[in-house]
């Protein structure tokens, strides 16, 4: 089983295949995975085969690593797209992430004006109001929402918290007033000898409804791009995303497709 699990607090630069190039903030522990979820398909494994034993790095930690890069690709010329917060686990779990947020918008402002602040999520502390009014300040909120079927999420995305409840999510996916973008994996294959295709109508159909009463400003559907820690998952073809996109499209929001 490969995995990756990311240096911490910063990490990077790399190549995203949808954000460009992208210096990664980390505010889990870098020797190990937490998360809320704990997908099949995550690059970083599964939740119970990386226990970290190092702490989140601190606000001032944070914020002391990325002001030193920042000025130093600054004052070097280097080309800067997003900065990008990822990584082990789920970033809005980190107690002090809505001022973590204020710090980098302020170095962001300082060195890389022109660069976007994107948040990876997987949604599942955006009832909380400080949650949410930090994500209103980055430019691409990115949450996550791989189907609206509570089997499909509890067989493959897995979270940890037995509350988790997909209806709540999409509701409160809607308090962003459309300053939100909607990132869906989309694949093929088995898992414990049961299917995860979620590309059929079954679950695009009532998935399509979900983001259209979303209204978010972007779609971004995507496919398996690395070794998964689960086996038997396979890649949705291009043309699969491709009419799935041309159906949001049709819906009248932006979309793209990552193959």
């Amino acid at each position: 089983m490969s995995t990756i699990i990311y240096p911490s607090p910063i990490f990077g630069p790399v190549i995203s295949r949808r954000l460009g190039v992208s210096l990664g903030v980390n505010l889990m522990p870098g020797d190990g995975k937490v998360c809320s979820f704990d997908c099949i398909y995550c690059e970083c494994g599964f939740n119970s085969d990386f226990r970290p034993k190092a702490k989140r790095p601190t606000r001032q930690e944070v914020r002391e690593a990325l002001t030193a890069v920042l000025k130093q690709r600054h004052n070097d010329g280097e080309a800067l797209n997003v900065i990008t917060f990822a990584g082990n686990g789920e970033p809005t779990g980190h107690p002090d992430f809505a001022a973590i947020i204020d710090d980098v918008v302020e170095a962001r402002d300082k060195y890389f004006p022109d660069a976007n602040i994107a948040v990876l999520s997987n949604a599942t502390n955006i009832d909380r109001d400080e949650v949410r009014n930090a994500l209103m300040k980055v430019d691409d909120n990115i949450q996550k929402l791989d189907t609206i079927s509570p089997i499909y999420i509890k067989k493959v995305d897995r979270p940890v918290s037995p509350s988790y409840d997909v209806d709540k999510v999409v509701a409160n996916l809607k308090k962003f007033d459309g300053h939100v973008i909607i990132q869906t994996m989309f694949m093929k294959g088995t898992y414990n000898g049961e299917t995860v295709d979620n590309t059929g109508a079954e679950y695009v159909q009532p998935w399509l409804e979900a983001v259209k009463d979303i209204k978010p400003q972007k779609v971004m559907i995507y496919t398996i791009d690395r070794e998964t820690p689960a086996h038997g998952l396979k890649k949705a073809e291009p043309a699969t995303l491709d009419s799935i996109k041309d159906l949001v499209e049709q819906s009248g929001i932006p979309c793209s497709a990552s193959y």
